[in-house]
């Protein structure tokens, strides 16, 4: 299977939720959400199984971003660079730790 990589979408450059079903050697979502509220960027693709998904081959983008009160949001679109994913405060097991409050 062939993966196209938008150049508008940024790339998940890192990810260190080692329990994540897509992240093994790196995201292997095709796109991720980036969703939550209260203060928290929730990775909306993390999915805590012992099973392995996602694809091949792929270089993870950010599909969606809910998260209107970050400085990357425009138009529900996410404008950083790229993203990285890991741990967050609490019980936020997946953040997107790009995320930045305006």
């Amino acid at each position: 299977m062939t993966t196209l990589e938008n150049p508008a979408m940024p790339a998940v450059h890192d990810c260190t939720v080692s329990d994540c079903s897509y992240n093994h050697d790196g995201c292997h979502a095709f796109a991720i959400t980036v969703r939550g509220d209260n203060g928290a960027a929730d990775c909306g693709t993390f999915i805590p199984l012992g099973t392995k998904g996602g694809l091949d081959k792929v270089v993870a983008q950010v599909g969606a971003c809910s998260r209107t009160d970050c400085v990357h949001n425009s138009s529900l679109e996410c404008t950083a660079t790229s993203v990285r994913v890991g741990a967050g405060a609490g019980d936020h097991l997946a953040n997107c730790l790009t995320y930045q409050p305006r």
